[in-house]
């Protein structure tokens, strides 16, 4: 059985995810790490879901097992868990999460001592050692090598102070109003107290998380609310959180919510005329819209194009010595801020491009129009490999004869099919996806 997806270990907590399994993976983790051990620290967040406390207490049993003393810091964002692990000298760091998935689902994501994603290479090495049983009945110590725990609840200070640092000085939020989403999730605390600390007037939504409302009806997935709140209170923005705040929805002061695609171009261009964008482009997925790429262009940029998945995002922005990249989900990557996604850090920059602008968001934040695109999930019951798929060559052709773009792909947490049209001419773009959804789901679920 394959453990590791697109973002760690995830599935629903009870079933794929039992305690058994989190202990030893946190096993595997634990013999891989103290072979490059420095401090044997190892930290440990999570996020607000019911099953993380039998989930993180499976973890601290397999981790101390093997011989880590293990840092325990509550719910705290993914990114935080990123930062805090290098910050704190811990030799990795692990966030208990699924993301935008329902409180059913749960997950377990690593980061090295950098606070960097792990390779798909280091993932697999640690998914072998957590099928070799022989390996882990060895890797377990006994008497004084056994590891400690302990809790610490303090340290949202470090994380608070890493994202004011991350906002001009110059500039401050006195005089905005600002609408809050936080999803019943991680950012529930943090993303409330960073913006009042800077100035700003918040108006917080879903901020009461009681273990099974994460991202329920609210949140990066679902903005209903705010956007009826923006209007209600007139605020200058909305900002929503996902369930682990390493996303990041914006909505304009109309009560419209921004494309992620239009966000990553504001920023990208805000970034290249303030002189602060390294490396001459900006990297998307395939997923972005090409209209982003055509905006980047115009101003001599370029836009590299990698896979689904923040982590892949980050090998380009690597490879390429660019400092600026996301995801038209949300996920926004500030380098010189953070080590991953980071919905926090992405507000800021956002509110800092308002400010520097003068203008409202609803102008600032779409500085280009989007050609028409359309992104359909199919639930599936078996995710049969896409070029196996019998006549699907036949239908491709027949997109492409229209001059549109497309891209089907599996979902790599859930099992979903995933199929995205791009044309100029939307009408023939939606008699395409229906001739497409109509084939996928005989093809896959008939």
């Amino acid at each position: 059985m394959k453990l590791f997806g697109t973002d760690g270990v995830r599935g629903e907590a009870g079933s794929f995810l039992t305690a058994e399994l989190a202990m030893r993976v946190a096993m595997a983790a634990g013999i891989y790490f103290r072979d490059h051990a420095r401090t044997k620290k190892i930290l440990v967040g999570k996020d607000t879901r019911r099953s993380g406390y039998m989930i993180e207490n499976a973890i601290v049993s397999g981790l101390t097992a093997v011989g880590y003393d293990v840092v325990q810091i509550g719910p705290m964002p993914t990114p935080a868990i990123a930062f805090l692990t290098e910050n704190m000298r811990c030799d990795a760091g692990i966030m208990i999460s699924a993301s935008h998935n329902p409180y059913e689902d749960n997950g377990i994501k690593f980061f090295d001592a950098h606070g960097n994603k792990l390779s798909e290479e280091i993932e697999a090495r640690i998914e072998a050692i957590a099928q070799d049983k022989t390996r882990l009945d060895e890797g377990q110590v006994t008497g004084k090598q056994i590891g400690s725990a302990k809790r610490i609840d303090d340290v949202i200070g470090r994380y608070i102070v890493q994202l004011k640092n991350s906002f001009s000085s110059e500039l401050t939020l006195q005089g905005l109003r600002i609408v809050l989403d936080t999803a019943n999730g991680a950012g529930y605390k943090v993303g409330p107290t960073v913006l009042e600390e800077l100035g700003a007037e918040v108006i917080v939504l879903h901020d009461k998380p009681n273990g099974f409302n994460i991202n329920e009806g609210c949140g990066a997935l679902h903005t209903k609310d705010l956007r009826e709140a923006v209007r209600q209170y007139r605020a200058d923005i909305g900002l929503a959180l996902d369930g682990d705040a390493d996303r990041l929805i914006v909505v304009d002061e109309q009560g419209e919510e921004v494309d992620g695609d239009q966000i990553l171009g504001a920023l990208g261009l805000f970034l290249h005329r303030s002189g602060a964008l390294k490396g001459g482009g900006v990297v998307a997925t395939v997923m972005s819209n090409q209209a982003l790429e055509d905006a980047m262009n115009a101003e001599g940029l370029k836009l590299f194009r990698s896979n689904v998945g923040d982590k892949y995002v980050l090998e380009l922005m690597r490879e390429n010595g660019i400092n600026f990249g996301g995801e038209q989900s949300g996920h926004i990557v500030m380098h010189d801020y953070a080590k991953t996604g980071d919905g926090l850090v992405s507000a800021l920059q956002i509110l800092a491009l308002l400010l520097t602008s003068g203008e409202k968001a609803s102008r600032v934040l779409r500085p280009f129009e989007l050609y028409p695109q359309k992104l359909v999930n199919i639930k599936v019951k078996v995710k049969k490999p896409i070029d196996q798929i019998e006549g699907l060559a036949e239908e491709l052709n027949s997109v492409e004869a229209l001059h549109m773009r497309h891209l089907i792909r599996y979902s790599g947490t859930e099992n979903k099919l995933r199929i995205l049209l791009e044309g100029k001419d939307g009408k023939v773009m939606e008699k395409a996806m229906d001739r497409l959804v109509a084939f996928f789901e005989k093809a896959l679920n008939g």
